[in-house]
């Protein structure tokens, strides 16, 4: 039975990442031993389970039907050994989160230290991502979206709104003219994401001012701030970032300010476990109490 489980689990690895050797890094195996232990299962089930092509392994039919059950027994192992170890003060083991770089940099580091510290067994990685985290290819968990998602077999839980403004460093403001009115923006160097690189409408905020163009452009939230930061010019900033960069302040910000919101997103079948409801609990409330801290500050 060990060892179904244990082909069974490669089978799951080589499904997600669609090659090889990506399984093979995640499961800290040689390449060569994964595509036996695949082809020595896919002959017990005398049916092929991926196609291999150019572009990797994809999942053939038998692959397809083969996954949600193997999902399940995933499932099943996991619940089985917290039913074995008992639920226990702590929380243990190593949980990932995805999330959007700008509460993966201003947010979820305290928020993930914090619970660390109360939890010294546990291991917390965060993925940073410029996209949407894929959860059906166990990306990470859990994430953190700014949309909720409407596909997909996923748990979806408001966590918290946020606000963003118009912002610029004191230095930048005293070098270039005042701005009085939106129309003052004209003259000045805007900052912003680059336009077909962003991956949720919601974060298309220049587009909400009706502004089309902006001289520097970045698929990160981290480099459109330090240009900020540095001078470079102006644009929109979380309020929850601006405590980090006590020499930038708001501009218009009686005129312009924007509201979003945070979703935690889980795999559906995942709330069975005891283990990650408490984290996400700890998660959300977390994120909760850090963005009203630090919006509090600005």
């Amino acid at each position: 039975m060990a060892e179904i489980w244990d082909d069974v689990r490669i089978f799951l690895a080589v499904a997600r990442s669609e090659s090889l050797s990506a399984a093979g890094r995640l499961l800290r195996m040689d390449p060569a031993t994964v595509g036996r232990r695949i082809a020595r299962l896919e002959q017990s089930l005398n049916a092929p389970l991926f196609a291999k092509s150019p572009q990797g392994y994809a999942m053939t039919e038998p692959g397809a039907r083969l996954l949600r059950h193997a999902e399940a027994a995933e499932q099943a192992m996991q619940a089985a050994a917290e039913a074995v170890a008992g639920v226990t003060e702590g929380l243990s083991g190593q949980i990932r989160i995805g999330a959007p770089d700008g509460c993966a940099n201003f947010l979820l580091p305290q928020v993930c230290a914090a619970i660390a510290d109360d939890n010294p067994e546990l291991e917390v990685q965060i993925v940073a991502l410029p996209r949407v985290v894929n959860l059906s290819k166990r990306e990470a968990d859990m994430a953190i979206a700014v949309s909720p998602p409407t596909a997909g077999r996923l748990s979806v839980q408001k966590v918290t709104d946020y606000h963003l403004h118009l912002a610029a460093s004191e230095s930048y403001l005293a070098q270039h003219p005042p701005i009085r009115t939106r129309g003052d923006l004209n003259g000045h160097r805007l900052v912003g994401y680059i336009s077909d690189m962003i991956f949720d409408k919601e974060l298309d905020y220049l587009s909400d001012l009706g502004v089309t163009r902006h001289a520097l452009a970045s698929n990160s939230v981290a480099v459109q701030f330090h240009w900020l930061r540095q001078g470079a010019g102006i644009g929109i900033v979380h309020d929850f970032a601006l405590p980090a960069a006590p020499d930038m302040v708001k501009v218009l910000g009686d005129d312009i300010s924007l509201t979003r919101s945070f979703y935690l997103v889980r795999h559906a079948d995942d709330r069975r476990l005891e283990r990650m409801n408490r984290f996400a609990a700890l998660l959300a409330d977390g994120l909760r109490r850090e963005t009203a801290r630090l919006e509090g500050l600005t």
